[in-house]
């Protein structure tokens, strides 16, 4: 047994001994006009990273808002391709934890605009989409509400989850852009990996995929 993993172990290492050669290789028969279209290509996207980042802004992308109406929502979904919405209600104290939360997110993923609307003024979307639970968080992405996280369950299932490990949760939808591993949730390392998003609706009508809302207690 040791001798068949120290041969894997010495097979392994060749490989990646050999990838590094390669790029060696590589790099070293670049001439000056090949490393000027490497830095002409980074430049320019970096300009275009720079560009969306101040349409973003414009957008309102940074600071979490609170919507006066539905119509809002509608008007935001032109503008911003993903959107995360708390629908809330003033007199539930875990709506607050959620607000807790997202103010810091929102201001470390701009590339999604995070808004908050009372459900009070939203019965035709909370009806459409089958909010019951507060607080309940829809996860749009080009106009389509493609998750949901409904009371606090994806989240452990406690008022103490960390801003961590929504941010987790909301990289498993794709509506941020999460850099860590997706694969266990912060607050839960031997925990197994939860698939999420395949609740898809559009919030003016119409669906797409599924569409089975899980119920939760507040």
């Amino acid at each position: 047994m040791e001798q068949l993993l120290e041969k894997q172990l010495m097979q392994a290492t060749e490989v990646i001994e050999n990838q590094i050669d390669a790029e060696i290789n590589r790099l070293e028969k670049m001439t000056e006009d090949d490393m000027e279209k490497v830095r002409e290509q980074r430049l320019e996207t970096m300009k275009k990273e720079h560009k969306k980042k101040q349409e973003w802004l414009t957008n309102g992308h940074g600071e979490y808002e609170e919507l006066a109406g539905e119509k809002e929502l509608f008007d935001i979904t032109k503008k911003s391709e993903r959107i995360v919405c708390h629908f809330y209600r003033d007199a539930t104290i875990r709506c607050k934890i959620i607000d807790k939360h997202l103010e810091i997110l929102t201001k470390k993923h701009i590339e999604t605009k995070f808004v908050k609307l009372n459900v009070e003024r939203a019965p035709f979307l909370c009806e459409r989409l089958n909010i019951k639970v507060l607080p309940t968080l829809a996860l749009l992405i080009d106009n389509i509400v493609k998750d949901k996280i409904v009371g606090f369950t994806d989240l452990g299932n406690h008022d103490e989850f960390s801003t961590e490990m929504l941010e987790w949760r909301l990289g498993c939808s794709s509506v941020i852009d999460y850099k860590g591993d997706l694969s266990t949730p912060p607050d839960e390392k031997t925990s197994k990996v939860k698939r999420f998003g395949k609740k898809e609706k559009t919030i003016r009508g119409g669906q797409r995929g599924d569409d089975d809302d899980d119920d939760d207690s507040d």
